[in-house]
């Protein structure tokens, strides 16, 4: 069995799904991927479902009913993983704003260079964003800095949606404790990981706004995260009790 697990949450992605599926799974490395998608009208879970019947083994699908955030999907694919015995856990998004092509990096950073997690980062050397609007790539930066700042943690792209955690990682976190649903989620997870002493790395990638399909952004997600992020400084955090 790989030890090397793609989280792709999905909501209406119908036309990217069949493509990210097979270009995850012509890479190096017997990457498998778990869908988690949230009741999906267009049909993105039956295509999934197609598509298992070539690579059962290696693409699995949890369905559930309606939109119940990022950050649930995520955490209900960490536990699938972790009793699956995955080693390595990736983020990534299904429309190709990700490029597949480094997995392979994200992973060797954990697996080679000693990362617990590894962070796909569009500002560790500069802004490495093509196609957003600038209004976006200014409000998605200065969200970055400010939370570096509040938070004092030293990582440049803090609400990236591409990352390899390990699984002591993910077993050591309270993951029942997560509180944030949106792009905070992918604060609140760093955040926790480095005030636990894991060692984060992050690796320069270029972002690219994706061409098909329709973005999930919006101010709501952006306020969550702005808010919680001062609750989240004042917050003790633990590791999971066993």
């Amino acid at each position: 069995m790989s030890d090397k697990l793609v989280v792709i949450p999905t909501y209406n992605e119908k036309e990217n799904i069949e493509k990210i599926t097979r270009k995850v799974f012509s890479l190096d490395g017997d990457f498998h991927i778990l869908v988690v998608d949230d009741g999906s009208p267009d049909g993105t879970a039956d295509i999934v479902k197609g598509l298992q019947a070539e690579f059962p083994q290696r693409l699995h699908l949890i369905e559930r009913s309606g939109k119940q955030g990022l950050g649930t999907a995520y955490i209900t694919a960490f536990k699938w993983a972790i009793e699956k015995g995955y080693g390595f856990v990736f983020e990534m998004d299904a429309d190709f704003s990700h490029n597949p092509d480094d997995l392979i990096r994200l992973y060797k950073a954990c697996a080679e260079d000693g990362a617990d997690l590894s962070i796909g980062s569009r500002y560790c050397n500069g802004v490495s964003v093509i196609n957003w609007p600038i209004g976006r790539v200014v409000m998605s930066y200065f969200a970055s800095y400010y939370v570096r700042k509040v938070l004092r943690m030293k990582v440049y792209d803090c609400t990236a949606g591409f990352v390899c955690y390990t699984r002591k990682v993910l077993e050591t976190l309270d993951l029942d404790k997560v509180k944030m649903k949106g792009y905070g989620f992918q604060i609140e997870m760093k955040y926790s990981t480095y005030k636990l002493g894991f060692k984060i790395k992050e690796v320069p990638i270029i972002f690219v706004d994706r061409k098909e399909g329709t973005s999930k952004m919006s101010s709501g997600i952006f306020g969550e995260a702005f808010w919680g992020v001062i609750a989240m400084r004042f917050r003790k955090i633990r590791p999971k009790t066993q």
